[in-house]
């Protein structure tokens, strides 16, 4: 195995696929070699070429910033002696192939197959069959834990879990921040996983189950309930009849042949190291295209992520329209940064440095190959769900917690989640940990369901795509991912408001 990979020709570093010690030499290209003037740990970037003070860094074909003084041949290249290229709001102009974009639609919904789910009477189909309890407020929210615990005793037939989804708001929030709360809140108590929906509200909050409804529209009564703590004299005994009502509907369920296209997955990674954006993502980009063959959706959130890489998706976009609202999500998110009066390009985070990843634009360039080749079809706005098949762009944080309940919010079913650091949590819907590297698969394999660092010891694309399709499909027919197993299951809602 070659100890590194020059991604794109034209690249003027190669990442160092395992630690690289002063002194140690590697044959680049025939009689080129490359002498390590320092250590270079795994997953980081040595130059092959001189690369002058100001002169671009260029890693995927692209440039990753710039050098803040002379790098000689074999040095490491980091944050010690790079800086980013980026700047604030920008205008763009809309460059797309239109011949490749139209080849690639024709491709879209090509493909038949189906996966066993549960079929609700929307249409929509879930992959699991759970029983929610969704709190308005945070002041409800141990009451929801408990009402969880006790209801799972009483499980049966095809009920898989009852779930506590508890959060910190829906009261002393004001203008846009108390309407994405009601947002979010709404979009789950409809999600197409959840058999069945205790509301559970305390009674004087903001978001209170009267002003919620609204939000909610049309929904089964069977499957819907609604418990108001302060009227009810014993909110357990009260919660637990109501719990007992939607398991005996909901274990009824079963089962049965729903078409791909119904699937719906959300792209995510975190805890990004050198491997990501060589291994896992684009493993991950290549199952989008997958999905979207077969008529499906994919959705791609983690704007901040998107900096530095979004001309590529703009010029994806399939018109001139979806163009201009990909530009309005990504320069509303930098004034949303400038308002709060904090650095747009605040990123790599510490763990991503110390993994290899340097600039915000080597961030954003690995971390956009999830999305795949296919052309951006939508751009939603953070709450908002999906109806358009194909690939989604969706404005939320690069915060896991945020981004990954935003897109179970959007409609995904489950959350492909790619981490070279390795990470525990899991959102609303099943979340699939998918590694970079050997290393953390190996290290952490309660977390891990699959493994893209097969790829660094010579599997190719084409297989672990396969194998990671069939995976995706057996775990949305009903077989669980470790963070179930575990009983992990967390949301967070996106704050951004003043609170009262």
């Amino acid at each position: 195995m070659s100890r590194f990979l020059q991604i794109h020709p034209q690249d003027n570093v190669v990442v160092c696929l395992e630690e690289v010690k002063k002194g140690e030499s590697l044959n680049i290209s025939g009689s080129e070699t490359v002498t390590a003037a320092d250590d270079i740990p795994a997953g980081h970037k040595i130059a092959i070429k001189d690369i002058k003070s100001g002169s671009d860094i260029i890693k995927y074909g692209y440039a990753i910033g710039h050098a803040t003084e002379d790098i000689t041949v074999g040095r490491w290249v980091h944050t010690h002696d790079i800086k980013t290229n980026l700047e604030g709001i920008l205008d763009y102009k809309y460059n797309p192939d239109t011949a490749d974009i139209e080849k690639k639609i024709s491709q879209m919904a090509t493909k038949k197959g189906t996966f066993k789910g549960f079929v609700r009477s929307n249409g929509k189909v879930g992959i699991r069959n759970e029983i929610w309890i969704i709190p308005t407020v945070g002041c409800v929210n141990n009451i929801a834990t408990a009402l969880a615990k006790e209801a799972n005793a009483c499980i049966k037939g095809s009920v898989d879990e009852v779930v506590a989804f508890t959060h910190n708001y829906g009261c002393s929030q004001t203008g846009d921040d108390q309407e994405h709360t009601r947002t979010i809140l709404s979009d789950l108590i409809n999600h197409p996983n959840a058999g069945g929906v205790l509301v559970l509200g305390l009674g004087c909050e903001n978001s209170n189950i009267d002003v919620l409804m609204p939000y909610i529209g049309s929904y089964d009564e069977k499957r819907v309930k609604f418990l108001v703590c302060q009227k009810s004299d014993d909110e357990m005994e009260d919660g637990m009849n109501l719990l007992k009502e939607l398991i005996e509907e909901a274990s009824r369920d079963e089962r049965q042949d729903a078409d791909l296209s119904k699937l719906v997955i959300g792209l995510k990674c975190g805890g990004s190291d050198g491997f990501s954006g060589i291994t896992a993502n684009p493993l991950i980009g290549r199952i989008s295209d997958r999905i979207i063959e077969y008529g499906g959706t994919s959705i791609l959130t983690e704007v901040p992520e998107m900096f530095g890489a979004e001309t590529i998706l703009m010029n994806r976009c399939k018109d001139e329209k979806t163009f201009n609202d990909t530009v309005n999500m990504i320069n509303g998110f930098k004034e949303y940064f400038t308002k709060q009066g904090e650095p747009i390009y605040e990123n790599p985070s510490p763990g991503n440095k110390a993994g290899g990843i340097t600039t915000l634009e080597d961030k954003s360039l690995g971390c956009t190959q999830k999305s795949g080749d296919y052309p951006v079809m939508n751009v939603m706005e953070y709450g908002e769900r999906t109806d358009v098949t194909g690939l989604n762009l969706l404005c939320a944080p690069g915060n896991d917690l945020c981004a990954a309940t935003a897109l179970a919010s959007a409609g995904a079913q489950i959350v492909l989640f790619t981490t070279g650091r390795g990470t525990p949590f899991a959102c609303p819907v099943p979340t699939m940990k998918i590694a970079s590297n050997n290393t953390i698969a190996s290290k952490k394999s309660g977390w891990i369901d699959f493994c893209a660092g097969q790829i660094l010891d010579g599997r190719t694309f084409e297989e672990l795509t396969d194998e990671l399709f069939e995976k995706i499909v057996r775990t949305a027919s009903g077989e669980k991912l470790k963070s179930e197993i575990a009983g992990f299951h967390d949301m967070a809602i996106w704050k951004r408001g003043v609170t009262l």
